[in-house]
């Protein structure tokens, strides 16, 4: 993946600031496929220009907070290849305690009694570019998604289901948003 990022240089002239791959990359070993990547954050209320630094690099959290902003990238392999590697010895808990080590927060939102079931206080905009999956809600309700199809997650409890044969690719942006 490729990222462009533009700015200011310090007449206010528009320069391209970075052009190259995003610096936060998260895998997990014993989570084969899977990969989140941080494409570019804002802390608070966007400010322009924007300041010095790379907003991706440091990780506090891995959701947004009231306000701030979120752009990520996320590969989810094929549910039948999570079940293989399970079945070939792959300790997926290890891989999921890892993933959570990277992404701090990511373990408190995930439900331990329904496998990727997940509330945010965020408001995403997801697209699927490549792939397909299905959204699951409350009680099993489920829409299936393919390329192009674009959701609108309100903060609701939801998880990705990735039933097809390749990995599905979404680009979401999340708002951090206040639950009342």
């Amino acid at each position: 993946m490729r990222r462009i990022v533009t700015g200011h240089d310090k007449s206010g002239k528009s320069v391209f600031v970075s052009d190259g791959k995003p610096p936060r990359i998260l895998r997990a070993k014993n989570l084969p496929g899977f990969e989140i990547t941080e494409v570019w954050r804002t802390k608070g209320v966007p400010a322009i220009p924007v300041g010095e630094g790379d907003p991706t690099e440091e990780m506090l959290s891995a959701f947004p907070a009231p306000g701030e902003t979120l752009f990520r990238i996320s590969v989810d392999p094929p549910e039948q290849d999570i079940t293989r590697a399970a079945q070939e010895g792959v300790d997926l808990a290890a891989g999921i305690q890892e993933l959570a080590a990277k992404a701090p927060g990511l373990a408190e939102v995930m439900e331990r009694e329904n496998i990727g079931m997940h509330t945010t206080d965020t408001i995403d905009y997801g697209i699927v570019l490549s792939g397909e999956t299905w959204l699951e809600l409350d009680d099993g309700v489920e829409v299936h998604l393919k390329p192009g199809d674009c959701v609108v997650q309100n903060g609701t409890r939801h998880a990705w289901r990735n039933r097809g044969a390749e990995p599905c690719v979404m680009a979401f942006i999340l708002v951090g948003a206040e639950r009342k």
